[in-house]
């Protein structure tokens, strides 16, 4: 079905693209987007912000776009500062004058540090938003690009500094440096003015893998390394599966010996430990954190489980620091903050009381990378509607409490006064209840409250509360918020995923519809006024609401959607999926595939009036094809239903872009809303 929409150069392809876009436009750019695109900028541009600083050497860094700066300016501030906005802040690297001076639209994804020269980094510039990554080596302190330096090209990549002169990089330079999905397989030992593919190669994944990386553990890590200490501690690491991994240790003779864990867990390494989440009941039950010691610092110690959840728990976050192990946990869908100190055998997990508001707790080192520094903790804290807080929790420092010290706050974005946030529950079809997140607005009309329900249930990702401006405008135009936490996604553990992969992918699907019935059985609204919002997976959750559950929506907003379940495996990246789905060259795979791929089971409009939809996707998305959003949008049209369609020229898989792009791609959606469930007729 219309597969010339797999070529992004075909003519036609070129001709639907810029005419659906022009009738999108026509349709949607009203002086409400107007007004709300310029809203939205001006949020994204705000200076009175809470500013998320990072430690390196004697400075704190942060990125910010701005009015004058729409795609950022990267500045640095003396490190006995607080970190606020008012702060004597110096600009180090403008963005836009970069970009500018080489004609390229480049976008901010940070920076890796090199250990053992805090101030020198590796700049990571994406191409307009898509996954290929420029490294350009910088100097923080000269505030300059390095003559000579680091400057690799656009391409899938990461890297890790070996020593002052030499970086680990991974690179999909070629199809060998490749995985079949894209991502980079072979890690080369790159030192400067040598070419990529010249570079000799330390380590490879296999083809099937999805991906190989490798990290350096320095010895000043952690205070209790002291065997072996003089040699920096290396690992690899084979992805098999997104969420499933192999994780090799360098011995003495520079071979690799696998270290015995489980493959399907996350984890995280400093010089003496590895800290790890299990997915399955291969060896503790799942959901359980485990603090294991590397292999050359075993001993007779044995691993200790941190952790082991209860029903509706989870860990959200954890992170090993130099003396230190930090997590979260879900409990309900309520934070929780434990910490524990490495250097003593004896020493209890311990619970850090956190503000009674915060919905979402994030934590990050205040330095850069875990060779630098201490373990000095930011916590922030946030809700729909409680403005982020920054904290700091002074580790390193035993002779103070274990407590939070307040550092900033955000001004609210929005007012918030006489709205509430609910955490409610929906029953499925199989009776498992379904937790979401509902934030209602000042005043709302009983049974008419137009909804934006929002979902995704899919890899394991865990949706939670955060706190934005952009919501909260939908939010004083009287719309209401709601997150659902679905199965497929990770909000109550491993378990929560798993039973929603391959054939079990319906439940996510039925979860989501549950919550959209659940609103309408309690009272806040009716099908008409919801409105089903998703991208990538998301987006193919939503394809499945048009096409399976279309009476109980009145609206559809669909983003950088998988809509062809037949062949997302075609495209590189989608190799890396079928853990997720299913394979569609298997059989009885694909014959399930069909009962929901959203391409696959649209009827024409003789049989079934679909709610209003607007499919949305970027041109340079290059982890879902955007032929999946524009051969949706053309059988839909072959069937006789008139979709809205906007395939933007940059953004990548993420959206993203300058300021302006960034708000005129959200007033698109919100106008999409206002001309749906927000104008409508009752009937």
């Amino acid at each position: 079905m219309h597969l010339h929409l797999e070529r992004d150069d075909d003519p036609l392809t070129l001709q639907f693209v810029a005419e659906r876009g022009a009738q999108s436009e026509k349709a949607l750019k009203t002086p409400e987007f107007e007004a709300d695109s310029a809203a939205i900028k001006a949020l994204i541009e705000r200076e009175d912000r809470l500013i998320h600083a990072v430690r390196r050497g004697k400075w704190l860094f942060d990125f910010h776009r701005s009015a004058d700066h729409p795609l950022g300016v990267w500045s640095r501030l003396p490190a006995d500062q607080t970190p606020l906005p008012d702060a004597p802040w110096e600009p180090i690297f403008d963005l836009d004058a970069f970009c500018a001076s080489e004609n390229r639209s480049w976008l901010w994804r940070g920076a890796i540090t090199c250990p053992w020269e805090p101030t020198r980094v590796l700049l990571c510039l994406s191409d307009g938003g898509s996954d290929p990554m420029r490294l350009l080596e910088f100097d923080c302190e000269a505030k300059s690009i390095v003559e000579g330096g680091f400057d690799t090209p656009p391409v899938r990549c990461h890297a890790t500094w070996l020593s002052r002169d030499e970086i680990a990089y991974f690179g999909s330079i070629d199809r060998f440096s490749s995985t079949r999905s894209g991502w980079p397989r072979v890690g080369r030992s790159l030192k400067r003015g040598v070419a990529p593919a010249e570079a000799p190669v330390l380590d490879a994944a296999d083809d099937a893998d999805v991906y190989g990386s490798c990290a350096v553990l320095n010895p000043l890590t952690n205070s209790t390394a002291t065997e072996n200490a003089e040699r920096p501690v290396r690992l690899f690491i084979a992805g098999h599966e997104i969420g499933s991994s192999s994780v090799f240790i360098e011995d003495e003779d520079l071979s690799l010996r696998r270290i015995d864990l489980p493959k399907e867990i996350d984890a995280g390494f400093n010089h003496s430990y590895c800290l790890w989440l299990a997915k399955t009941d291969e060896r503790v039950a799942a959901g359980s954190l485990v603090l294991q010691p590397l292999p050359k610092h075993a001993g007779n110690a044995a691993m200790r489980v941190l952790f082991s959840p209860s029903e509706r728990q989870s860990i959200s976050r954890f992170l090993l620091m130099r003396e230190w192990c930090v997590f979260v946990v879900s409990d309900n869908l309520q934070p929780r903050l434990f910490v524990l100190d490495l250097t003593r055998a004896d020493a209890a997990v311990q619970e850090i009381v956190l503000p009674a508001d915060a919905q979402t707790v994030g934590i990050s080192p205040l330095y850069s990378d875990l060779h630098l520094g201490d373990d000095t903790l930011q916590v922030y804290g946030n809700g729909f509607l409680q403005p982020p807080s920054s904290y700091r929790l002074e580790l390193s420092n035993r002779e103070k409490p274990l407590e939070l010290e307040h550092i900033a706050s955000s001004p609210a974005y929005f007012d918030s006064e006489g709205m509430v946030a609910e955490l409610l529950e929906a029953t499925s079809e199989d009776g498992t209840k379904v937790p979401y997140r509902l934030v209602l607005p000042k005043s709302w009309m009983k049974g008419e409250l137009p909804v934006l329900l929002y979902g995704y249930g899919g890899f394991d990702v865990s949706l939670s509360p955060y706190y934005s401006g952009t919501i909260g405008r939908w939010l004083e135009q009287g719309g209401g918020y709601v997150q659902a936490y679905i199965r497929g996604g990770g909000e109550l553990g491993p378990n929560w995923h798993r039973s929603a992969k391959g054939h079990g992918r319906y439940r996510a699907y039925a979860d989501f519809v549950a919550v959209a019935r659940d609103l309408v059985a309690r009272g806040y609204t009716k099908p008409s006024r919801i409105a089903a919002n998703g991208g990538s997976n998301g987006g193919l959750l939503t394809g499945v609401m048009t096409t399976r559950y279309p009476q109980d929506f009145g609206a559809i907003w669909c983003q950088v959607p998988v809509l062809d379940m037949t062949r997302f495996h075609v495209f590189p990246a989608g190799q890396a999926w079928i853990d997720e789905y299913g394979n569609p060259d298997d059989p009885a795979d694909l014959e399930y595939l069909l009962t929901y791929s959203p391409l696959h089971n649209i009827k024409p409009v003789s049989e079934i009036t679909y709610p209003p939809i607007y499919i949305e996707s970027s041109s340079n998305d290059d982890r879902v094809h955007p032929s999946h959003a524009r051969r949706f949008a053309a059988r839909m049209e072959e069937l006789g239903h008139h979709p809205l369609f906007h395939e933007f020229g940059s953004g990548g898989h993420g959206g993203d872009g300058a300021s302006t792009e960034l708000a005129a791609r959200v007033a698109l959606g919100y106008s999409f809303l206002r001309e749906t469930i927000v104008k409508q007729s009752d009937g």
